[in-house]
């Protein structure tokens, strides 16, 4: 989450207003390559073999899509120098940034297990200072609710929660994301809910690189020390799906940045995935067995009795590695007098939790996603998230719609 200074991985930030509602749609086709080597944390990592394959084709050749390809071609990038490690570059005035210009290919093998666990937490912390009443309601500050570990294995007991996985110029990063339905594919879905700071940088920058999940990260909920040395399968055994579709707000492209609240009542995304391996044709909702809706009309908070939020908090005092979940009534909080207000729960976890979904359970008994952790403070205590509105069921159904004859 971001802290206000934003604790999560990408912090708000003041800009322009957005000029309309429409969501931001940024969406690519994937090839993949093969990685020869994917070092730890201080390595660039993922060069590929001279011999890259392309996804399900088994041929050992790159197939890059003609729309892709000239894609590249428009802003200046060589196919093979990116391949080798020419993504890395983040000072090139071709950082793409505008809604259609995700580009995200696979790289086999880049995200192993040291890489992964030596992610770091994307949040920038928020000060009380920065929180106005303007729009109307800030209830008061909640009181702190110590985060409980989620018991292993996860895929049972919170089988739609997982890590997102991304490239920053900071280096590795990580949040948390949740597998949601898609109306486009009833039971096959493919859809992952998470932060917009989790996918794009805000006013200040452009799409994040090498953008993946990995359901129930860490299914046994082992410790620092027992994954020193885990395989790829142990610490990811429902795989690694990389995006091939991200799509934020264009509130959050135009304002959000890396301290404060702006933008965070439209911090929200939505990736679709494909597998990095062969899943059996499998979706990611079939892999993991389950997903869950999205509610776009949730109740007012007066009528809200509790929200869990789910995530993987890297900042101290935990280490990313395990689940937690944070159950609490919500409150009102009021970033901005133009933006809608956010909710707010009583929560300990820190940076690594954003983008992680918030999940109600209405009166039919059934769970559904409301929001995801956008910000809260520096020293933590406390989670905000977006209400979901039309906005984010805009970018929600433009993913889907783009892949629901497929």
């Amino acid at each position: 989450m971001r802290s206000i200074r934003p604790s999560s991985t990408a912090r708000p930030r003041r800009g322009r207003r957005a000029s309309s509602s429409l969501a931001a749609v940024a969406l690519a086709s994937a090839l993949a390559l093969t990685a020869t080597a994917c070092g730890g944390d201080d390595q660039a990592d993922g060069n590929p073999s001279a011999s890259a394959a392309a996804a399900g084709t088994g041929d050992g050749k790159i197939k890059i899509p003609d729309d892709l390809r000239q894609k590249l071609k428009e802003h200046g990038i060589d196919v093979d120098k990116w391949k080798n490690g020419a993504w890395k570059d983040w000072n090139r005035k071709d950082w793409l940034r505008e809604a259609n210009d995700f580009i995200n290919p696979i790289i086999k093998g880049l995200w192993d297990p040291n890489r992964m666990r030596h992610a770091g937490d994307p949040d920038k912390g928020v000060d009380d200072n920065d929180i106005s009443g303007d729009q109307g309601v800030t209830d008061p500050t909640p009181a702190p609710v110590k985060a409980r570990q989620v018991a292993a294995p996860y895929h049972v007991n919170a089988a739609t929660s997982g890590k997102v996985f991304f490239d920053s110029p900071e280096g590795h990063m990580v949040c948390s994301g949740t597998v949601v339905e898609d109306p486009a594919h009833p039971g096959k879905s493919n859809l992952v809910w998470t932060a917009g700071h989790c996918v794009h940088a805000g006013r200040s920058g452009g799409w994040y690189r090498n953008l993946a999940f990995v359901p129930s990260y860490n299914n046994a909920a082992e410790s620092v020390d027992q994954l020193q040395n885990a395989a790829r399968s142990e610490i990811a055994p429902y795989g690694v799906w990389w995006a091939d579709a991200a799509q934020t707000s264009q509130q959050w492209i135009d304002q959000g940045g890396e301290t404060g609240g702006n933008g965070a009542p439209y911090d929200f995304a939505v990736i679709h995935v494909t597998p990095e391996q062969g899943s059996g044709g499998k979706s990611l909702q079939e892999t993991v067995g389950g997903a869950l809706p999205v509610d776009f009309d949730a109740p007012a908070v007066p009528k809200v009795r509790s929200m869990t939020a789910s995530g993987y908090p890297a900042a101290a005092p935990y280490d990313g590695q395990l689940l937690y979940q944070c159950a609490d009534k919500p409150g009102r909080l009021s970033i901005d007098q133009a933006a809608p207000t956010m909710y707010r729960i009583g929560c300990s976890m820190t940076g690594g939790a954003s983008g992680g979904g918030w999940v109600e359970t209405g009166a039919d008994g059934k769970p559904k996603l409301v929001s995801n952790t956008s910000i809260g403070p520096v020293s933590s205590g406390w989670l905000a998230g977006p209400r979901l509105g039309d906005v984010a069921k805009g970018v929600y159904r433009s993913v889907s719609e783009k892949f629901a004859g497929q």
